[in-house]
């Protein structure tokens, strides 16, 4: 008999993965944990019955959250990660000797035991000596901050649920008080092509312009995510995305990437004609 896990992108399309084994499954005190094996992207950590990463595509995301303000920020020393309990955000960030610390505020212990136990190269760098993990809410964690961190990576679950609060004005603002006075914010956006998600993601944009000076939409395309097209957020108090990009600086760090590149990093940020539509209908 065929095993198949499908997360619902809408009431009207679903997205289907072929399973070998269910792995684990178990309700923690805030959602509920999934890892299958498949035979195509591996290992999928599902949370609450959607997929969050799989280890054909996750480099994608977790190189696209993390290069893109690393690329722009000469001077970044000191980040804090809200959610990104798997690890892969911590390890791409871990490649950079200039960083000193690593926050890491995941809400949820059992996310980070179990990627431990079944996703071992998304958590290997969970131990570095830079990073310190704390399990408490993000947005009650951020609002004891001011001008701390350089930079802030928000790797959050969709903005509903256990999540929901990391997507107000008020958290945005917390972040921008979090930082320096040349800090950047970088978060996932979701997906800009399915009715709901695109509403969710302009509620998000619009608090984000209201909080920053300089905010901007750039994009990658996930395969096992929302229609296969991200959005991530790039807000910051000083650095423009593309003007302040210095690709020469960030190529002689030598880091191999599988998806990031430096002339992808300015192409990200060009958009389609109906997401810049959009989002011009949010900024007015």
């Amino acid at each position: 008999m065929d095993l198949w896990f499908s997360e619902f992108h809408t009431p009207d399309v679903k997205h289907s993965i072929r399973v070998n084994r269910h792995l684990y499954s178990e309700r923690s005190g805030y959602q509920q944990i999934d890892i299958f094996d498949t035979p195509e992207f591996g290992r999928v950590l599902a949370l609450d019955g959607s997929v969050m990463l799989t280890e054909r595509d996750e480099f994608i995301y977790d190189e696209m959250i993390t290069h893109v303000p690393m690329a722009v920020h000469p001077g970044i020393k000191d980040v804090l990660v809200i959610g990104a309990g798997d690890g892969g955000v911590v390890k791409e960030l871990t490649r950079y000797e200039r960083i000193k610390r690593i926050d890491l505020v995941e809400m949820d212990p059992q996310v980070i035991e179990v990627c431990r136990a079944f996703l071992p190269e998304n958590a290997s760098r969970l131990d570095d000596e830079r990073v310190h993990v704390s399990f408490e809410n993000g947005l009650r964690f951020i609002r004891r901050c001011h001008a701390d961190y350089d930079l802030v990576i928000v790797d959050s679950t969709d903005p509903f649920g256990p999540s929901e609060g990391l997507f107000t004005k008020e958290f945005y603002g917390s972040c921008c008080h979090a930082l320096r006075s040349d800090g950047i914010m970088v978060n996932q956006q979701g997906s800009p092509f399915y009715r709901h998600d695109a509403e969710a993601m302009k509620r998000s944009h619009k608090r984000i312009v209201e909080s920053f000076p300089i905010s901007r939409i750039y994009q990658a395309h996930i395969p096992t995510y929302a229609a296969g097209y991200w959005l991530f957020g790039f807000a910051s108090k000083k650095y423009h995305p593309i003007d302040d990009l210095n690709a020469k600086a960030w190529q002689k760090l030598g880091l191999k990437t599988r998806y990031y590149t430096t002339k992808l990093h300015v192409g990200s940020f060009y958009l389609p004609a109906f997401l810049e539509q959009m989002l011009q209908e949010v900024e007015d």
